[in-house]
């Protein structure tokens, strides 16, 4: 006889019954075919949403896409049996981080940030590392899962490589993902010793990326005549990507339509939140690997913090060069200093008085005023040795050699060299080019004469920057902040020509500084002439040097 009581008892034991079937079922399915199917598929479960799912799931290349590292490239090898036998050299050189801005730098083979390292899940790894800084070092695997005796701990887990002294790390690759390498000695690190070291899976990722960037993310703080970087400084103003500051950097060159790639590696003071305009890209990697699908996050920026590595993935189906830059504001700017006084409201200098010594405009010229007329050549160059700008002589700078010839009143540290490496024909500076306005000493040599005519200095141009103040800019409080910036807000166009420039906007150069630079997303046609002038330049050492290669030549595996 069936009571209340039996029947709920016979319906929750059926209930129980269906749910554990259904739960052998789910486990049965997942473990026979799901964990199969994503590890043959790179981790890829195929229900990606948003921007994600415009690409199929199912079919497409699968290889490992060669990583571009835009203006640094790779660190070859030479194969020793089954072992890949890497070269690397620590070094003190001098490199351009921007137009008419070269410093002193440690880094590796010539390069900071140094070449990147591209291994594959699986192989042997031998890194000779020989030590040609003035001191001691010791080289980190930064995120290596392998013996203690290369982790490069100096005095920890190996003896510190004294100068001139070599030591050989070896690895056998258990991992992958975006790893990186660096001096274990802070201030070392801070003058540049950096490099990344990128780990492709023996089964390859999916989605597959028809692109796939490194850019490595670093800070130096120089004073504005100077070539040093003050390591100990906690506030920077050289901002970095892969070793150049806008708009030196060199663009991310995708065709529309390309799944893209971009790892992000941050070893600098300060955490880099990197933005990217017009698309919206999924985070899918860090320094510990790839993040499993599920746990992607679509945004279009990404915090990427110090000693981290951030990998992004987006397709780039809206054409356009669209800005990839830190968007903290002072990361966005070149050459920063202290400012000390009205130093941008002296007679004579834009943004101050009127050349004739009213406040009626905040121009250097009146109204309507033409620059042939000479104004330029009257200006009152005393009003402005406050900023060190003024046309003086230095005192036998002709026959004192511990003068550099391109000094151009630029200093002490000019002046007086003060080591092997200080800088012995600095770049014009704003300082040079009034001095030779003025008909003053020193000269321009002929270097800099040709840098300082890349600059668009002519009538337009600065009747171009005129029109950007309103005729009382002087009476807005904090007037100016970007319009009257020394260097990129010059147009830089000429100084930095390259391939990957074609076709960028007129005077595009104006607005680019520090942390910035382009991803540039090309129809067919123009990435077809983009690519084809980058192959004819024929540069040694290309970093685009894979993408001219056929696609099934150029795999990974």
């Amino acid at each position: 006889m069936s009571t209340r009581r039996t029947f709920l008892q016979h319906t929750a034991t059926l209930g129980a019954g269906l749910i554990a079937v259904n739960r052998a079922e789910a486990a049965s399915t997942y473990s026979a075919s799901s964990t199969t199917q994503i590890a043959l598929n790179g981790g890829y479960l195929g229900v990606s949403s948003g921007s994600l799912a415009k690409t199929l799931p199912a079919g497409g290349p699968a290889f490992n896409t060669p990583v571009v590292t835009t203006d640094v490239g790779d660190l070859p090898y030479e194969m020793d049996g089954d072992v890949k036998v890497f070269r690397l050299t620590a070094h003190v050189f001098q490199q351009q981080v921007a137009p008419q801005k070269t410093i002193d730098v440690w880094g590796f083979n010539g390069s900071a940030p140094g070449p990147t390292i591209q291994v594959t899940q699986g192989d042997k790894v031998r890194v000779i590392f020989k030590n040609e800084l003035p001191e001691s070092t010791s080289l980190h695997w930064h995120g290596f899962e392998d013996q203690i005796g290369y982790d490069g701990m100096p005095g920890i887990s190996q003896a510190p490589i004294k100068p001139g002294e070599s030591f050989t790390y070896k690895f056998v690759i258990k991992q992958e993902g975006t790893f990186f390498y660096h001096s274990h000695m802070a201030m070392q690190e801070m003058a540049g010793m950096l490099g990344g070291f990128i780990m492709h899976p023996k089964t390859p990722y999916r989605p597959h990326c028809d692109k796939d960037f490194l850019i490595n993310l670093q800070a130096y703080w120089v004073l504005p005549n100077g070539t040093t970087p003050n390591t100990m400084n906690m506030e920077f103003n050289w901002l970095v990507l892969n070793g150049k500051a806008g708009p030196a950097s060199t663009p991310l060159i995708v065709r529309q339509g390309d799944r893209v790639r971009i790892r992000f590696v941050n070893l600098s003071m300060n955490h880099h939140p990197m933005h990217m305009h017009g698309h919206t890209f999924y985070v899918t990697g860090t320094e510990g690997g790839r993040i499993p699908e599920t746990a992607w996050w679509p945004g279009n920026t990404v915090l990427v913090g110090v000693a981290q590595a951030r990998n992004i993935e987006f397709i780039a189906d809206n054409p356009g060069d669209w800005m990839l830059h830190c968007h903290l504001p002072h990361h966005m700017m070149n050459s920063m200093a202290n400012q000390a006084g009205p130093m941008t409201r002296m007679a004579g200098f834009p943004g101050g008085k009127g050349l004739h010594g009213d406040d009626s405009h905040g121009h250097m010229m009146e109204p309507g005023e033409d620059m042939s007329t000479g104004s330029m050549q009257s200006m009152d160059m005393k009003n402005m040795q406050g900023m060190g700008m003024a046309g003086t002589k230095h005192p036998n700078a002709s026959s004192d050699p511990s003068v550099p010839s391109a000094t151009l009143s630029a200093g002490t540290q000019a002046g007086k060299p003060d080591g092997p490496l200080a800088n012995t024909a600095l770049d014009a500076s704003m300082d040079g080019m009034m001095a030779e306005q003025m008909g003053t000493y020193p000269r321009l040599s002929d270097l800099q004469r040709r840098n300082l005519n890349a600059f668009d200095m002519g009538e337009q141009g600065m009747q171009e920057q005129m029109t950007e103040t309103s005729p009382n800019a002087n009476n807005v409080p904090n007037f100016p902040q970007d319009v009257y910036m020394e260097g990129p807000m010059m147009d830089m166009n000429k100084l930095v020509e390259k391939p990957e420039n074609l076709g960028l906007r007129a005077s595009w150069s104006r607005f680019m500084q520090g942390m910035m630079t382009f991803v540039r997303v090309l129809p067919p046609e123009q990435y077809d002439q983009v690519v084809s002038a980058m192959k004819q330049a024929n540069r040694p050492g290309d970093p685009y040097a894979s993408i001219y290669v056929a696609p099934n030549d150029r795999a990974r595996g």
